[in-house]
């Protein structure tokens, strides 16, 4: 009995190279290309709504690139998938320490489908959670540069740089963004370990906040402090804190 249909949905913002994905697969047996995706956004709902066994993901994309599809499935979520890329050394080294594949662009046919059938082996002899533990893993190392905000039926994203400070608030966190509000269904704590170390740093149990928003720091009671930050915002920092916000911006 022949194996069962490979669902692949196909995801990259170039026509040519969705084009080049279908060419090169024509003749490999039991793949059926279930869909295909220009950006991140309509991979998503892609994703949710066609349940592939397999993502063919672009890497760089406008909008949301791979890693926004991955973290708003979430990596525990996410099917198989094999990264289509022309990042440098640095980042596929990052893809080979969590045994995740990917093909570089341009690729060659023959690298496709050897991606492929490796993905189909990976799917066959899969380990519960494996695959979400090596995707977490794999976002883990790169720091978040924006956070995807659901606004009714749209997502729009919100750059991290533009993030003034970030509050606990439950099961949720709440991004302050000059003006602009956001709550988002995430533990600060997951979201600290995503930012970029040398920009976000706790001040207090419920609050992070971005150093170079800090416009300067008051002496509070007990020790604490006060950071006051470009637009007026002020935010509590224990005494423990203070440390690391001096070290910081000195």
């Amino acid at each position: 009995m022949a194996e069962p249909d490979l669902r692949l949905l196909i995801v990259d913002d170039e026509p040519l190279a969705r084009d080049c994905v279908r060419l090169a697969l024509a003749d490999e047996p039991g793949v059926a290309v279930a869909g295909e995706c220009g950006d991140g956004a309509s991979a998503v709902e892609a994703i949710r709504r066609l349940r592939p066994d397999l993502v063919l993901l672009d890497v760089q994309m406008p909008e949301a690139d791979g890693f926004s599809v991955i973290e708003q499935i979430g990596a525990d979520q996410m099917p198989e998938v094999v990264f289509v890329t022309a990042y440098d050394r640095y980042a596929v080294r990052a893809f080979e320490a969590q045994a995740l594949d990917y093909v570089l662009k341009p690729f060659d046919n023959e690298r496709l489908r050897a991606a492929i059938r490796g993905a189909r082996k990976r799917i066959r002899d899969a380990r519960d959670g494996e695959l979400g533990r090596r995707l977490g893993a794999l976002l883990r190392e790169r720091p978040m540069r924006r956070f995807a905000v659901r606004s009714e039926d749209r997502i729009h994203f919100v750059a991290a740089a533009e993030v003034d400070w970030i509050e606990a608030d439950g099961n949720y966190v709440v991004l302050h963004a000059g003006a602009a509000r956001h709550q988002l269904r995430l533990s600060l704590r997951s979201v600290l370990e995503r930012l970029d170390p040398d920009v976000f740093v706790q001040v207090h149990r419920s609050a992070v906040v971005n150093l170079e928003k800090v416009r300067e720091l008051q002496a509070w009671f007990s020790g604490d402090y006060i950071a006051v930050l470009d637009n007026g915002e002020k935010v509590r920092v224990s005494r423990t804190r203070a440390p690391l916000v001096l070290k910081a911006t000195s």
